[in-house]
């Protein structure tokens, strides 16, 4: 049966048995925070969203039968892939338990996880009641240790190798970090706490699962206050939360327009125009800013590599499904395609500091920003009222009278002398002819 919480009374109900993918309804809005991706987003780049290697929590789970069925058929790498983590997975409990010293904080584990079965239930959107109730605990407990496990050996591990797979093969450690971040391959944070808090800490008290865990996304959460500042949900949650650091302005709704009202000026078109770029300094905060005076428009930086697309493409799914009224990354991205629309819009962009392209052809980078936005709703961005006064600032003709003058005479230092000296040249004409108008005039 599945369990949920009721939302105004309190106690437990039993709703009828659904099959895998089917919604839990209704879902509690406190607890819910893992979601299959929207169909109109998950259609743009399923590999994007789909778990490569290790299958984490209820939403994969149905995934696990064939992989077993698939044993010895090497040609469907995908499924051996699941079925060797799947074992690895039980490598790592053996381990974890050695590292401990018994089967008994198994036995711990186990029970914590069976008290709050319920509440772990309740944190995703479809029903988990077709896995039944001892094999969802076990499950959560092989996932749970063998995140913990990963982390612990990740953090001591040297570069000598150890006869692991996981912490020998780089390869792998990449592709199993990004399966950690994907959106539907969860579990509630809460239960690694209360899992790792008073047992494992006690050996190292010095030692959180928070620092473990920024440890080993390291590469995706250059900003560590994280920890002390936002209580997160999830990883996934985790490497958007770094992302929306700081105080966003409020806007009123309607403020909020479509994007195709404000999509039709380029960074390209707006350099021209007088536009001044500047990254802002912080490293991931997504928070855009424009001075309507000196049209300076302040942009965080945004690093084109090889994980960027799979993470961010998460975090906007995450945004649609449980933060719609503060999807601040999405309206993020949104901006970035209203400014780019070639390679040369890239390019700009890079020279101004606020795109690193580590992909190498800017053109790549600009395909990969706009196809980002689609299947987002196009019913309103956060900063439309900043794209508006931007496009404000272009259309403006004093302004881009000043910045042709400028460019034309003024580029460089030597443009600026030969411009300063033309002027005075004409200056001194000028006195020239109304003084011998003036002797002219007197004579007569």
């Amino acid at each position: 049966m599945d369990l949920v919480l009721d939302l105004e009374s309190g106690p437990v109900y039993e709703l009828q048995k659904l099959g895998p993918g089917e919604w839990r309804s209704p879902t509690n809005p406190d607890l819910c925070c893992i979601y299959r991706v929207p169909n109109s987003m998950y259609q743009m780049s399923p590999e994007a969203y789909t778990p490569q290697l290790v299958l984490i929590g209820p939403l994969h789970h149905s995934l696990k039968s064939p992989a077993f069925k698939s044993r010895g058929n090497i040609t469907n790498r995908k499924l051996m892939g699941y079925l060797n983590m799947e074992e690895q997975k039980k490598i790592y409990l053996a381990g974890f338990t050695r590292r401990f010293e018994g089967e008994k904080i198994i036995d711990t584990f186990r029970n914590i996880i069976k008290e709050d079965e319920v509440i772990i239930r309740a944190s995703y959107s479809e029903s988990t009641a077709w896995i039944e109730s001892e094999d969802f605990v076990e499950m959560i407990l092989q996932d749970s240790v063998f995140i913990i496990e990963l982390m612990l050996r990740n953090y001591a591990t040297e570069k000598d190798k150890i006869g692991d797979h996981l912490m020998d093969e780089p390869c792998l450690e990449i592709t199993i970090k990004g399966d950690l971040i994907l959106l539907e391959n969860q579990l509630p944070y809460f239960i690694l706490e209360k899992l790792f808090d008073p047992v494992v800490q006690t050996l190292n008290p010095n030692q959180t699962l928070c620092q473990l865990v920024i440890n080993y996304f390291r590469r995706d959460l250059e900003n560590t206050k994280i920890c002390g500042q936002k209580k997160f949900r999830h990883f996934t949650d985790l490497v958007r939360c770094v992302r929306v650091e700081g105080k966003f302005p409020k806007y009123e709704y309607e403020d909020f327009q479509p994007s195709y009202k404000i999509h039709n000026i380029n960074a390209h078109k707006l350099d021209n125009g007088g536009v001044k770029f500047k990254p802002t300094e912080n490293a991931f905060p997504v928070l855009v800013a424009f001075n309507p005076k000196s049209g300076c428009l302040a942009i965080p930086h945004f690093k084109a590599d090889d994980s960027v697309e799979l993470t961010i493409r998460n975090i906007m799914a995450l945004e649609q499904c449980h933060y719609p009224y503060e999807a601040h990354v999405c309206s993020y991205i949104i901006f970035l395609d209203f400014l780019i629309d070639t390679d040369k819009d890239v390019e700009l962009l890079v020279e101004k500091g606020i795109i690193t392209n580590l992909l190498g052809n800017h053109g790549v980078v600009a395909k990969m920003v706009n196809r980002l936005c689609l299947g987002v709703p196009e019913d309103g961005a956060y900063y439309s009222r900043i794209a508006k006064q931007v496009r404000d600032y272009y259309n403006s003709e004093y302004n881009k009278s000043r910045t042709i003058l400028k460019r034309v005479y003024c580029s460089d230092l030597w443009s600026g002398i030969a411009t300063v000296g033309a002027t005075f040249l004409l200056l001194l004409t000028l006195i020239q002819t109304v003084t011998s108008v003036i002797e002219v005039l007197s004579k007569k």
